[in-house]
């Protein structure tokens, strides 16, 4: 067919670019998945522990809602149970990704048009990238299989394939919403508002059932994943609901693809006011972030009011299991199990903070590279000062994502305000460093400044997993948040974070040293 002519060559070419974030998010993913066997071996060794979990799951309409419904009690169950939900949402994301970065990304920054004028058939990109979303998701599979193969090879097939499924069916509804809208942060936004939807959904239906029965678990595809049922009599017919989602949504997105100009969409950007608004630098990288600050407030919100929800019951659901409260104690200190618990969250919070901060920072990669920045810095606007517009909205929002979780634990824990508050805002500090090594990496190398994601997911796998695995100090110590005091519970020290704030300052001042000093990206 005429209009896939170039397709094979468009994807290696996209797997070139590709060559470290697509290996970044799947590592990520499956050192997670493949971490959760012998950690959940360690908690629950007995037959009676596994008996005594799953009866608190049963009975926590909370603990459902944060993770699911478990339907067994092998090791290879409780992995899928345990990890399942946060595994498919990190494939959701890689496959959203990747697919808005090779389809509306290169046409907002005019490249598609270029790659457009030689033989390269008119579907030939949107194939391309969902094949580098699947090369993605088959990864991530092969992986997975090949690493809990020793739990059941049954099993770790159906889970495997199960993440894959929901990685390429978000992955086609990203090259859905790429076809509509013209700007490729609003592409990624709204598919990541599809993905918080669905895991919404899901909780809210799990929550009312301890079987998934419930319709609302059906309405997400979070919800298909663990009705799967890997290692636990799985239901392969489950995986006929994500093929046909993702056939639908394939064809929808071909079809709007053969229907519209390149650069253009079907829900054009508004005009702006008659009048304009944006006198300043900075009230333009607030109009252009604001979204994205709101969306993430919002988030971590209502994370804090969950999380917080289920602090009286973790005392309950650890029980005499000293393994699981050593796990805790690792991860939030060794003040209580409640305060171990509150401290091991917001830690957990302040770690997917670092994406936000390593997301806004780029933001000004973006508006280099799409050439953007040239007609605001063509006026009197310093280099410095067009920075800075965007620099505030990142470190500043990421201090505001943390407040408002900070409010959400108050909300739903409804003790201790003060402290748990504190405790999210000191995970600031650690998030300014990862924000701060992004700005180095921009200002001084730009076409290198992406691996600030890859920093961040490095950052994030240390936190999530290290306290599971019990890692040598001295690797946790790599991370910026393994110097942060352990609060609530813990005493607060002010030289840790005083340091950290310094180097964070260090890093931004040397980005926008090189920023001043080098030509822009043309």
């Amino acid at each position: 067919m005429t209009s896939l002519v170039g397709t094979g060559v468009l994807l290696r070419f996209n797997l070139r670019r590709d060559r470290l974030m697509i290996p970044v998010w799947v590592a990520v993913n499956t050192l997670m998945v493949l971490s959760m066997p012998n950690t959940l071996k360690g908690m629950y060794g007995t037959g009676a522990e596994r008996a005594d979990l799953l009866h608190q799951v049963a009975t926590n309409s909370s603990l459902r809602a944060l993770i699911g419904p478990v339907f067994g009690d092998s090791l290879g169950a409780l992995t899928a149970w345990r990890v399942g939900v946060y595994a498919g949402a990190l494939a959701a994301v890689t496959g959203l990704l990747v697919v808005v970065r090779h389809t509306r990304d290169e046409e907002e920054t005019g490249r598609q048009e270029l790659i457009a004028s030689g033989a390269v058939g008119r579907r030939a990109s949107l194939t391309a990238a969902l094949l580098a979303a699947g090369v993605a998701s088959g990864v991530l599979a092969l992986l997975v299989t090949a690493g809990l193969a020793g739990q059941g090879a049954v099993g770790a097939l159906a889970f495997g394939l199960g993440l894959a499924a929901v990685g390429m069916l978000f992955a086609t509804t990203a090259a859905i919403v790429a076809q509509l809208t013209e700007s490729a942060r609003l592409a990624r936004g709204l598919t990541a508002g599809v993905l918080g939807v669905a895991f919404v959904l899901r909780a809210s239906g799990d929550s009312a059932s301890t079987d998934g029965s419930s319709v609302l678990t059906w309405l997400s595809p979070l919800g298909w994943l663990s009705q799967l049922r890997p290692f636990a009599r799985e239901r392969w017919w489950v995986l006929a609901l994500f093929a046909a989602a993702v056939a639908v949504q394939g064809a929808l997105a071909y079809v709007l693809a053969g229907r519209r100009d390149v650069g253009m969409s079907f829900v054009p950007t508004r005009p702006g006011p008659p009048v304009g608004r944006l006198g300043t630098a900075g009230a333009l990288a607030w109009r252009l972030q604001r979204g994205a600050v709101l969306g993430w407030s919002l988030g971590f919100f209502l994370a804090g009011v969950v999380y917080g929800g289920l602090t009286d019951g973790v005392a309950d659901l650890v029980g005499d299991n000293e393994k699981a409260r050593e796990i805790f104690e690792r991860m939030g200190g060794h003040s209580g199990i409640t305060d171990a618990f509150l401290a091991s969250m917001t830690g957990m919070l302040g770690l997917v903070a670092a994406l936000y901060v390593v997301a806004s920072v780029l933001r000004l990669h973006g508006e280099e590279t799409s050439m953007r920045a040239e007609p605001v810095l063509a006026n009197a606007v310093g280099r410095l000062r067009w920075a800075s517009g965007h620099l505030v909205i990142a470190f500043g929002g990421s201090a505001l994502i943390m407040l408002f979780a900070g409010l959400g634990f108050a909300v739903g824990y409804g003790k201790e305000v003060g402290p748990v508050l504190g405790a999210c805002l000191v995970q600031v500090a650690a998030v300014w460093v990862v924000g701060g090594l992004a700005v180095l990496l921009y200002g001084l190398a730009p076409r290198v400044a992406p691996l600030a994601w890859g920093v961040a997911g490095v950052v994030l796998l240390i936190g999530w997993v290290g306290p599971a695995l019990d890692v040598p100090r001295a690797v946790l110590d790599l991370s910026p948040f393994g110097h942060l005091p352990k609060l609530p519970g813990g005493e607060m020290e002010w030289g840790p974070v005083l340091v950290l704030l310094a180097l964070a300052a260090v890093l931004v001042t040397g980005g926008l040293a090189g920023l001043r000093r080098r030509d822009l990206t043309s």
